[in-house]
């Protein structure tokens, strides 16, 4: 790769002074360490263009790059410190847990080309679902129903239905 060739393709979704005006309220209401209601920090995220359900709990020091590609549903937890790096789409179904510092990443580059391409895909964490304290999802994952990807796990494939993945890469837990 040559970085001094790096050109970023990156859509951003947004306008600049809607990005401009989200990195202040992130960084006033969503960043610190304070145990500001979740239904404040609801609100605002629909402002920027988020769809949120109802019952949703979003704790401190949470991290979302663009709201306006997030799509949650009801009864969702997001728990302390949790990074989603929503440069495509993040969708969370109803009845899902992200716990402390799980980390969402819809973008990653393309080390095998010069100019170290950008790259972003979706990620999908289906009803039920539960991503543990400290999980890295990687771009174009999708999280079956019912499944948990355990503590410190690192998922860069599908996780089918009622399945428990655990380990680097995540596997699921009764294979070897």
């Amino acid at each position: 790769m040559k970085l001094r060739d790096y050109q970023s393709n990156l859509d951003r979704g947004g306008s600049r002074l809607a990005e401009g005006l989200w990195l202040v309220v992130k960084s006033m209401f969503f960043m610190p360490s304070l145990p500001l209601p979740s239904k404040m920090r609801v609100w605002m995220l629909c402002r920027f263009g988020a769809r949120i359900g109802s019952g949703v709990v979003i704790r401190s020091q949470v991290d979302i790059t663009f709201p306006w590609r997030l799509k949650i549903g009801d009864d969702v937890w997001i728990g302390e410190g949790v990074k989603i790096l929503n440069l495509a789409s993040v969708t969370i179904g109803n009845d899902c847990c992200l716990s402390q510092r799980a980390f969402l990443c819809t973008g990653s580059h393309r080390f095998d080309l010069p100019g170290f391409d950008l790259v972003s895909r979706p990620i999908v964490v289906n009803d039920g679902s539960w991503i543990t304290a400290g999980v890295f999802v990687a771009p174009g994952v999708s999280i079956g129903p019912n499944s948990m990807c355990a503590a410190g796990s690192v998922v860069l494939n599908d996780v089918p239905a009622n399945t428990t993945v655990i380990g680097n890469p995540a596997r699921p837990k009764n294979q070897p």
